[in-house]
């Protein structure tokens, strides 16, 4: 009965949290959203949360640079001068690309690492279906938000 008061002390604050954010705009909303949906699906406790969401904002914050060197430094020259790359610069945007995402499995395996004895295995491997979970709802929201227009 306390775990269940607890988890809904804890989802209170998260969607207190969630409103206090939206003045700040769409990414700080975004953010909070997701916060408060892996709180839920991970069910986790008051303990669990309070070790976990430093883990797992480092691990964000290098995974949102890692996306946005790929975005800066590969996508924007395919995007704006795609009919121009030679060879060799294709190949040097993929050997780049390729970089970038042994970068990224890196901090996985980091985040992974550093989640071991914060919460279970299984709660390691739900986080990553909750995240896809609360992707998929996000593009849902935005197409309907689009098609709305």
């Amino acid at each position: 009965m306390r775990a269940l008061k607890m988890k809904k002390a804890l989802i209170l604050l998260t969607l207190c949290f969630t409103t206090a954010l939206v003045a700040q705009g769409r990414h700080e909303k975004i953010k909070a959203l997701k916060v408060a949906h892996i709180t839920e699906q991970l069910n986790l406790t008051t303990k669990e949360a309070e070790e976990f969401w430093p883990i797992y904002n480092a691990s964000e914050e290098k995974m949102y640079a890692l996306r946005k060197m790929e975005r800066n430094e590969i996508m924007k020259k395919v995007k704006d001068n795609f009919e121009s790359l030679t060879d060799a610069e294709a190949s040097a945007l993929v050997e780049k690309s390729i970089t970038i995402k042994e970068k990224e499995l890196k901090a996985y395996r980091e985040l992974v690492t550093n989640l071991k004895g914060v919460i279970p295995p299984k709660k390691i491997i739900l986080l990553r279906k909750a995240e896809e979970d609360f992707k998929r709802q996000l593009l849902e929201r935005f197409r309907k938000k689009k098609e709305k227009k």
